[in-house]
């Protein structure tokens, strides 16, 4: 370990997701001290219409921190850095950072288009019917869950809005910038839902003029980020005084550029074993994301990137994953007539209706698939992200019966969690195909803390899944960039190495297990593929 720079040794990560706000501390070994968590609001609109408070996610960190600090049992004094994720939603500002509405204009406060909104199909699907140059580094299609297409949405829509807009933020440049003062943008952000191109280190003027954001162009790319630095960077002179305060920590603390969320969980988790091109990172959680890291760039149809620093710095990262995961299973069960029920039962016991499903699996995890016999699961409620990069799939359940007991809907969540499983080895084949492969999946995110979920995820792909010791290894990842902004480490995977630890590894089941695996494997994409024909054919 090197040689912290002064006396202070322990680094808070934030991590802003769908539904909450948390925070962690941590030690430089990453072990984590105390943590806290707050809930945010999410609202929702017809068309595909989800959004937040941008203020309100700012006081829901504010609470986390402190909680965080205070349960540790450290002195502010010995923070040495921050570091912050967060999901990429667009933040709209207004002069001194004052809220602008993205949606309907008597509800103000509403000022960010979370992820998963998908408002702006009609405008995605016009961008990628430009064929732009910037489209080869997302895979070849542009998503409506990206920023260009949510800005075009805006200016075709909310034209008011539009040009009474300071700043346009990511979710994680937007808190960076409330605890720094800076405007400086991650590489992260911008390079992965932006179209930074940051391995030329520029914006492409041409397809922002192209695409009907000319505006953007003409002002040298004010408002989206003329300064663009890689994660773990310090920003500005530290927590800014009333950032300091709102916090609970002290003036001056380092704050690191920031990233994603999911790419937070790839920097918790793939240094803890082996080389970081080996791994892939499996973040699932209300969605999921694949990050898999290499040193040359490589080019994957439906999956994005290569971006460069994105995650790492200095390496290529493609970016896959699901646009509902752990969300999928729940909106599945909830559809069986007998999860009202249990899930009642469920919050009676403090636990989550899909962990009590999870723990009344008898016998060993990977028979478990035998449960799941003639029934099939395609979990694509709101579309593709990768491999095939289709927002209109949707889910298809195939042989499900009349049946209202327990045993019934245990089958239904084991059918959902396989086919997440195939979908996750879609993507890994398919970069497979172009050079980007790997050796094994390293996960992360609540909704795979199951060692029941790791064992089929490893069964239906085929490759181990490992699981690392860290409780929060989002919040570690963040963590890892307050100590890279604090000067404690001399590179990112030096911090990776020393921070992250293997917990253990599922390995994958041979025999008549992985012929039945690979079975339904086939049948899970021939559903795919007959969706497809049907939505073709029939509308």
């Amino acid at each position: 370990m090197d040689k912290p720079a002064n006396s202070a040794r322990y680094v808070i990560g934030v991590d802003v997701g769908t539904g909450s706000a948390r925070a962690g501390v941590f030690d430089l070994a990453g072990q984590m001290l105390g943590t806290e968590k707050y809930a945010i609001t999410l609202h929702r609109a017809a068309g595909g219409i989800v959004e937040q408070v941008a203020e309100e996610i700012w006081q829901a960190v504010t609470i986390a921190v402190k909680g965080a600090v205070a349960a540790s049992g450290i002195d502010q004094t010995q923070v040495a850095g921050i570091g912050f994720d967060a999901t990429c939603s667009l933040v709209v500002v207004g002069p001194d950072g004052a809220s602008l509405p993205v949606g309907d204009p008597n509800e103000p406060a509403r000022n960010v288009i979370v992820w998963m909104d998908h408002r702006a199909v009609d405008q995605a699907q016009r961008i990628n019917k430009g064929a732009h140059d910037v489209l080869r580094y997302v895979g070849g299609v542009i998503s409506p869950e990206m920023e260009t297409p949510k800005l075009l949405w805006l200016k075709e829509n909310r034209r008011e809005v539009f040009d009474a807009a300071w700043q346009f933020f990511d979710l994680t440049d937007y808190l960076t910038w409330r605890a720094s003062g800076d405007l400086a943008r991650s590489s992260c952000t911008v390079t992965c839902k932006w179209t930074y191109l940051a391995h030329e280190s520029r914006w492409d003027a041409d397809y922002f003029r192209a695409i009907g954001l000319s505006e953007l162009a003409d002002e040298g790319f004010a408002r989206i980020g003329q300064s663009v630095v890689s994660a773990g960077t310090a920003l500005g002179a530290g927590l800014g005084a009333a950032a300091a305060a709102d916090l609970g920590l002290a003036v001056g603390t380092p704050v690191a550029a920031g990233l994603i969320d999911a790419h937070a969980g790839g920097i918790g988790t793939v240094g803890a074993v082996g080389e970081v091109v080996e791994n892939l990172a499996y973040v699932f959680g209300t969605s999921s994301c694949t990050m898999t890291t290499t040193t040359e760039p490589v080019f994957v149809p439906g999956v994005w990137g290569p971006y460069r620093s994105a995650m790492v710095p200095d390496m290529w990262l493609n970016e896959g994953g699901q646009s509902a995961a752990g969300a999928a299973i729940d909106h599945l069960l909830k559809l069986h007539p007998a999860s009202a029920r249990l899930a009642e039962q469920a919050a009676n016991l403090g636990t989550s209706l899909a962990a009590l499903m999870a723990e009344r699996i008898n016998g060993p995890a990977s028979e478990s698939v035998h449960l799941a016999r003639g029934l099939h699961v395609v979990p694509e409620f709101i579309g593709n992200r990768a491999p095939h990069a289709d927002p209109h799939s949707r889910a298809i359940i195939s042989g499900l019966g009349m049946d209202e007991d327990e045993d019934s809907l245990l089958a239904l969540y084991i059918a959902g969690l396989c086919g997440l499983g195939y979908g996750l080895r879609q993507i890994i084949e398919t970069q497979t195909e172009n050079g980007a492969g790997v050796k094994r999946v390293v996960i992360s995110g609540g909704a795979g803390q199951s060692n029941l979920v790791r064992q089929i995820l490893a069964d239906a792909t085929g490759i181990p899944v490992v699981a690392t010791r860290a409780e929060e290894p989002v919040l570690l990842g963040s963590a890892i960039l307050g100590a890279m902004a604090a000067g404690l480490f001399d590179d990112m995977p030096k911090a990776m190495r020393q921070m992250s630890h293997v917990d253990r590894s599922f390995d994958p089941a041979g025999g008549d297990i992985a012929m039945l695996h690979n079975a339904r494997y086939r049948a899970f994409q021939r559903l795919q593929d007959l969706a497809r024909d049907i939505r073709s054919d029939a509308g």
